[in-house]
């Protein structure tokens, strides 16, 4: 999670897609160019040990646009593929 959190604050397109699973991976990753991110809290790991194959985490990341402070708050499922784990889907809370 905390890695995807940095694709997304360096806008690194092509690491966000590779740790997406290719169930649903788009083909496209989109940035607000207006948009910074202040910083990533994980409020709680379900799963996700080595012996698992799946996993969940939920977070708040909070950024800004045009100065004016949002936060996005998700429980994110991970699929473990091969021993490399990928990003599956989100909801928001």
């Amino acid at each position: 999670m905390r890695s995807r959190y940095c694709g997304f604050v360096y806008r690194n397109e092509r690491y966000l897609l590779a740790t997406w699973h290719p169930t649903t991976r788009p083909k496209s990753v989109q940035f607000d160019e207006r948009q910074r991110w202040l910083g990533l809290s994980i409020r709680e790991n379900q799963a996700g040990n080595t012996s698992d194959q799946e996993g969940h985490v939920e977070f708040v990341a909070r950024f800004k646009v045009n100065g004016k402070g949002h936060k996005l708050h998700e429980k994110s499922r991970f699929a473990k593929v091969d021993d490399d784990w990928y990003y599956v889907s989100g909801e928001f809370l």
